[in-house]
């Protein structure tokens, strides 16, 4: 199966245009639950792919506002690579969707995409995930703040959490897309201290005294300091080792999810990401 017939044509493709503001992507990314959006330019010899931008860019770049300062560069592929070509590329890359580009943005094949070839058939999907799956699992307290879960999230670099309960036992999940379709940007100032100096200091300028208190806008993503348990999903399927990738990736498509907990039993054993499908293809 190559490209062309697993991607999201140019057509059916949500971008954003440069010149462009944060809130131009955040609209997508929590109305959609897109993981990240291409960026194009409208030039005189048509329009021109130039980037990504994605959810984390905006969480940690909080304070910029330009997509073109918000926007990084990733690899892209063309129409006929095959599909085993672009799952490479996505685990080399760390990437969930990457652009097809021939000259121009032409679509965009996402990991899905990839699961969903899983899924059917039409690539690899024999092995077992008990040899796919993370063993080392990302989780919180089911009554930590959701602001701090983000953090767990974002240190431990993975899109999610395992909740657990004061037993230690699973409680429920949390991703990076439950949290950003309840952060909001606001708009405040800080204070920048009255260190401007006086006039008999030996580096003044001119005599330029602080008068008062100096302001400066910044912006910040909020995020609810509720407890997780307020945010997270509480029935949660697993599977178990001897499920192939193909049952496990059609398991996600049907309940819309990008992991799986791994469980031997009643116990937590591990994490089965849809990225960890791919490393069948590999």
């Amino acid at each position: 199966m190559n490209v062309a017939e697993a991607m999201t044509p140019r057509s059916d493709v949500v971008t954003v245009e440069l010149p462009g503001t944060r809130d131009d992507v955040l609209e997508y990314l929590q109305e959609r639950s897109f993981s990240s959006v291409p960026v194009v330019k409208q030039t005189d010899d048509g329009e021109q792919y130039r980037g990504l931008i994605s959810r984390d860019d905006l969480i940690e770049n909080p304070d910029e506002d330009q997509l073109a300062l918000l926007m990084r560069d990733v690899g892209t592929t063309t129409q006929d690579a095959t599909i085993e070509d672009v799952a490479t590329l996505m685990l080399d890359e760390g990437t969930r969707r990457v652009p097809v580009v021939d000259g121009e943005l032409e679509g965009i094949v996402t990991v899905t995409d990839v699961v969903r070839a899983i899924a059917k058939g039409e690539a690899d999907g024999d092995t077992e995930v008990g040899t796919l799956a993370n063993e080392d699992v990302n989780t919180c307290y089911v009554d930590s703040p959701l602001t701090v879960a983000e953090r767990e999230i974002f240190y431990a670099n993975v899109p999610y959490a395992v909740v657990l309960d004061a037993e230690g036992d699973m409680d429920g999940i949390i991703t990076e897309v439950d949290i950003i379709e309840v952060a909001r940007v606001v708009e405040g100032e800080d204070d920048t201290g009255g260190s401007i100096a006086n006039e008999d200091d030996d580096w003044m300028w001119e005599g330029i005294k602080s008068v008062g208190n100096s302001y400066i806008p910044t912006r910040n993503v909020e995020i609810p300091s509720a407890p997780v348990r307020e945010f997270m999903t509480e029935t949660v399927v697993n599977v178990t080792k001897r499920k192939t990738a193909r049952e496990v990736a059609q398991m996600m498509l049907n309940n819309d999810i990008e992991q799986v907990p791994l469980v031997s039993g009643d116990k937590l054993v591990g994490i089965v990401r849809d990225v960890n499908l791919l490393e069948a293809l590999k």
